[in-house]
């Protein structure tokens, strides 16, 4: 039993670690094509974006399969993959860039952290420059804006993004 939530809570925070080097290293990077719908105005409930999540759920859905026939740790691997999925599309889709039906703010604590950890990371428009690559980790929003407001090759109107983010 404590072997079995260890996987889960492992595979959790294996995921963390791993979707920040993925959106920095490939979302920031060759797989620009589909991320840069995240940063730019989209019409409709979907953006091109969301096949990274159809991609891995089926990543997990396999491991849920090859665990149910094969290897028992692995189908506790893919929970630990779905929760982190649940997690992330209650905190990032739904807290952060208010995509469900009805409105929630954060109003302080490390949820407030992290919506404005994340607005700081959409502060700048283009694959280059962006800071706070996960997405229940929330970096010292303080430090990412001065980090940010340093460099010089923001425009004018990614500054005033810099500031809003901390308004909201």
């Amino acid at each position: 039993m404590i072997g079995a939530v260890a996987i889960v809570l492992g595979s959790v925070i294996f995921m963390e670690v791993f979707a920040w080097a993925f959106h920095k290293y490939y979302m920031h990077g060759p797989g620009w094509g589909w991320h840069e719908s995240h940063h730019v105005h989209t019409d409709g409930p979907f953006e091109t974006n969301d096949l990274y999540a159809v991609c891995f759920s089926v990543i997990a859905a396999g491991l849920f399969i090859l665990g149910s026939l094969w290897w028992q740790p692995l189908w506790l691997v893919a929970l630990g993959f779905t929760i982190y999925g649940v997690l992330y599309g209650i905190v990032h889709d739904g807290l952060v860039h208010q995509r469900w039906p009805f409105r929630v703010q954060a109003k302080r604590g490390y949820l407030k952290r992290l919506v404005h950890s994340h607005r700081l990371h959409h502060a700048v428009r283009d694959k280059d420059g962006a800071v706070s690559f996960g997405f229940l980790y929330a970096p010292n929003p303080e430090r990412l804006k001065a980090t940010l407001l340093q460099r010089k090759t923001l425009l004018k109107e990614e500054r005033a993004d810099i500031q809003t983010a901390f308004e909201e």
